[in-house]
Formats: structure tokens, sequence, C-alpha cells
């Protein structure tokens, strides 16, 4: 009998052949993944995405944002240097989960930005926490990363947690009529290297 099977399996994608590695997360309950490719040694900073879930961009492929984009623009980034990492968090609807975040929507169709919209709810305007992300990259020997993110406090966050951000790259891709406006608002108000021009 088997005592215990490891939580970890080759992963083929149309960019590569990954490695899939599954983190339980005790404190939320949820499972996160990290995809690998290549070797995490090296003395390179490794190219990595941190990713939260978006059950309508990612897998339906929802224009109201760039998040399935982000996700295949990273997968093929990383597959073209050959080795980095891309980790899939569980927070939904920038952590608000995924009813509050329809709800969010059903209030964007009522003319609300998205940040509002999450206001409007008594939710904050971005609820992720990357604390687990810091684990997982740690538990890969990761601890030098250079971060595929908009997001500047997605990097001001990992760097709290013990990783160092040696560089970030902006992650532009999938801007539609459908998706300005939200693109707008985290690039106005939410502080995200946004160049809308």
């Amino acid at each position: 009998m088997i005592k215990e099977i490891p939580s970890q399996a080759k992963l083929p994608t149309p960019y590569g052949d990954f490695e899939i590695r599954v983190f339980h997360d005790e404190a939320s309950n949820l499972d996160h993944v990290a995809l690998t490719l290549g070797s995490m040694k090296g003395p390179d900073p490794v190219l990595i995405r941190v990713h939260s879930e978006c059950l309508t961009g990612d897998v339906f492929g929802s224009l109201r944002c760039d998040c399935g984009p982000q996700l295949d623009e990273a997968l093929k980034l990383v597959a073209e240097k050959g080795w980095g990492c891309i980790l899939y968090l569980r927070q939904e609807g920038r952590g608000i989960g995924l009813h509050a975040k329809i709800q969010a929507y059903h209030l964007q169709d009522q003319g609300a930005d998205t940040l509002d919209a999450n206001l409007m709810l008594g939710l904050p305007a971005d609820a992720r926490d990357y604390t687990i992300a810091g684990k997982m990259l740690k538990a890969l020997g990761i601890t030098t990363v250079e971060l595929l993110s908009n997001n500047p406090d997605k990097g001001e966050q990992l760097q709290s947690l013990g990783i160092h951000v040696a560089g970030r790259r902006n992650l532009i891709v999938g801007v539609g009529n459908h998706n300005r406006d939200y693109l707008s608002t985290k690039s106005k108000r939410m502080g995200h290297d946004i160049q809308m021009e």
C-alpha cells in the first residue's frame, strides 16, 4: 500500500511540459498551484507570475478583464525563457470570492467602476494577501525573482515576505473595448502601472 503520494506531476501545456505542484494552505483550507519549468537554481532572477484565480477570465474567456490573456502570456514568456514559475492563487475577485465578484459585476453593469463596486458591497478594493505566495516560492527554493505584473503592490508584498524582487516587467495584454474602463480604473485609482495609450 502506498503511504504517501506527492501532489506533484508533469503537466503538458501548449507552451511546454511544466511541473505542477499543489500547496495546501491550512489557514484558508484552499489549494494553490505552482507551475514550474526547468530548474529554479541559477544566478539570474527566476521569471515568475503570481496570478490570482479568475474563473470568468481564465476559464470562460471573459473580456471584462485581462486575467486570461495575462496568464497565457506569462506561460508563453516562461516557456520562451526556458525556465520559470507561475503561481496560481485561489483568491478570486481580488480576494473577495466568486459570489461577491459577480455581485460587483452587477453593480458595474449599473455604471459603478471596479473599485467603487467593491466598496459599495462593503468590501476592500483589494483583499488579496500574498503570504502563501512567499511560502510557496521559498519551498521551491526561489528567493530572487523577476515579477510579471502591472501591480507594484504585489512586488512590495513579496519583498516584505523575504522574496527579493530584482525587477518587475509589465504584462499589458488583452486590452479591448470591454475592459478599457476596468484597466483605466486600475491605472488611475489603484496604482497599477498601465499606460492607457
